[in-house]
């Protein structure tokens, strides 16, 4: 037997005459391993720059929440300050205007007790 005669019988159990011996088997297109991690890296840094954004708006608004807070605060103590005022005010004149404040009597200062 010879050299080729010995390898066509090894063969003969995997193909017939006229055919391949290797058969061509249409495989899934994938990303390798480097692509894959620039992918990744890609998309952890445009999440982080959407987290930054956010965390940016939200403090900018919280500062501008607190300023108007502080102000409605002091307007609120403006506003009472104003209306004691005013209750103040309007009581003196109602009370020296009133018919019983007319009909008192008015009260000299008596001797001191000791």
């Amino acid at each position: 037997m010879t050299y080729s005669s010995s390898i066509s019988i090894g063969r003969r159990r995997f193909a017939t005459r006229h055919q391949n011996a290797v058969s061509m088997a249409e495989q899934a297109r994938t990303i390798g391993p480097v692509s894959n991690s620039i992918v990744l890296v890609i998309l952890t840094c445009l999440l982080g720059l959407l987290y930054l954004t956010q965390v940016t708006k939200t403090n900018s608004s919280g500062y501008k929440i607190d300023q108007l807070k502080k102000e409605y605060s002091q307007l609120q103590r403006d506003h009472d300050e104003l209306e004691l005022t005013a209750a103040r005010l309007q009581s003196m004149d109602r009370v020296a205007k009133s018919n019983a404040a007319k009909e008192l009597a008015s009260v000299a200062p008596t001797a001191t007790v000791r």
